[in-house]
């Protein structure tokens, strides 16, 4: 049996939908040109939110890795294993929308020598690598351990790869908030604000999706065989 959840999938989904609509009009419509770059800082609002969301996913996926070596949580696994999927979707995310943040910003699609950009891909490359470990070995107690221990290795990546951004010498990269507070004000953090929820809502609503998705086919799975 799935965990009961207090906020129903319908109501997700239009909760995702309004807030998405929401965005798109800011991003588009209400929030001011940058001074420097124009028109193309809007992509800023989508890639930091993206990049939240992402980082969030992979560290959700972590957590559960570690509750199922702790508790034996029997829905841990397959909770995390969704939650990293879900991290990896993002992460393809951030990085088109960061290549195309570098495109106007620095004149190149990517660059070997930003360190942003580079650890931000290897902590993708490590995650994406999870599902290689996951699919080679037989479902079971030692790949449930296995994924665990693999996805809570990857935690060290996540604050290294934040860290990038913030001791870039180069400030093209949008910094959200200093020590000092947020680095900008009015409609541009109201459309930044709104845009960071809803796509954080829409994740968790893809979250719920497939874990439903996954939990039905573990189901009928397990009627065909009972049946055979």
């Amino acid at each position: 049996m799935g965990r009961p959840h207090r906020i129903p999938l319908p109501a997700l989904a239009a909760a995702s939908l309004v807030l998405v609509t929401a965005a798109l009009v800011l991003v588009f419509f209400v929030a001011p040109n940058d001074q420097f770059l124009g028109f193309s800082q809007r992509i800023f609002y989508f890639h930091v939110s993206i990049a939240f969301t992402a980082y969030l996913s992979f560290g959700l996926g972590a957590w559960k890795g570690f509750l199922h070596l702790w508790k034996r949580d029997p829905n841990a696994d397959l909770e995390s294993y969704v939650a990293i999927h879900q991290g990896v979707i993002f992460g393809v995310l951030v990085l088109v929308t960061g290549s195309i943040w570098a495109k106007y910003s620095w004149g190149h699609w990517w660059l070997w020598s930003e360190n942003q950009l580079v650890l931000f891909l290897v902590l993708f490359l490590f995650y994406a690598a999870y599902f290689m470990l996951r699919f080679s070995v037989d479902d079971g107690p030692q790949r449930a351990n296995l994924c665990a221990v693999y996805a809570l290795f990857g935690v060290v990546l996540i604050p290294v790869s934040f860290l990038a951004i913030r001791l870039s010498q180069k400030f093209i990269h949008p910094v959200v908030f200093t020590r000092h507070g947020a680095n900008f004000g009015g409609w541009m953090l109201v459309t930044y604000f709104v845009t960071q929820v809803a796509v954080l809502t829409l994740a968790y609503t893809l979250y719920r999706i497939e874990l439903a998705g996954k939990r039905l086919d573990a189901r009928l799975r397990r009627l065909r065989e009972s049946y055979a």
